[in-house]
């Protein structure tokens, strides 16, 4: 799967960009050449982040948004159009587990007592926000002559995979968290689908089973390696796949 490696003249936006995964994804495409713009819940973290990339030398910015805020999503439509006049790449980053605290313990299936404000509140930031963000800043992404669209999902999110007694991750049964991802990875497929005759491409990835806040301490790569996935869905050139679900370059069941 080969990429695009100069980003110059293209504007990417990355939510939960201050940290984890988000903030190395920002990172990288700073490094070949995009303006970055990180979409963050705590402004002033944000802006420090964002002064100490222009410090190195890299053009990123930041700005205060929750994605589970529609008036945020829509404030951060018109910062990008008002400064950029469109967006080329969306990181759908931001992300919760709520179901325990990360998937480096053992696992106990709650299913069928896991509570409906679990449930929701795991909709609402994984699944129900990732829409709303991306519906409202398509208009910016259509005027870019290459958008991409890049859907932090997790493999987690297979339910192949999580049907199969002798996958990997079949003991993992983190129901609101699993659930919520492969409903993203529906909207991934509808949405690639929708927009197959543009020059739009949507995919959803998984980061690897990283060592963040989310993923655990004892999770096998670091949040460098976590990034590179997301990167190369970002930089995915004219003959690149689109409606897809992949980890590197691996294509994953839905």
């Amino acid at each position: 799967m080969t990429t695009t490696s100069d980003l110059t003249g293209k504007v990417a936006f990355v939510t939960g960009g201050t940290r984890g995964i988000g903030l190395e994804t920002v990172r990288s495409l700073a490094k070949l050449g995009a303006t970055v713009i990180i979409g963050a819940r705590d402004p002033q973290k944000g802006n420090e982040i964002a002064q100490q990339f222009k410090q190195d030398g890299f053009n990123v910015e930041s700005i205060k948004i929750d994605v589970n805020v529609h008036q945020d999503n829509v404030a951060a439509y018109q910062y990008l159009d008002e400064n950029y006049g469109k967006l080329d790449i969306l990181i759908n980053n931001a992300g919760v587990l709520l179901d325990q605290e990360n998937v480096s313990i053992e696992v106990v299936n709650r299913t069928s007592t896991l509570s409906s404000a679990i449930l929701r509140d795991t909709f609402d930031a994984n699944f129900f926000a990732q829409i709303d963000l991306t519906q409202i800043l398509l208009p910016l992404i259509r005027k870019s002559d290459a958008g991409r669209i890049v859907n932090l999902s997790s493999i987690l999110g297979s339910l192949s995979l999580h049907a199969d007694p002798a996958s990997p991750i079949y003991g993992m049964k983190t129901f609101a968290y699993n659930a919520s991802k492969a409903a993203l990875n529906a909207f991934t497929i509808h949405l690639a689908a929708e927009l197959r005759d543009t020059t739009i491409k949507v995919n959803s990835i998984h980061p690897g089973w990283v060592r963040t806040r989310l993923g655990g301490g004892a999770a096998d790569i670091d949040e460098v390696e976590g990034s590179r996935t997301s990167i190369l869905a970002a930089t995915l050139p004219e003959d690149g796949p689109t409606g897809s679900f992949f980890f590197e370059e691996n294509a994953l069941p839905w």
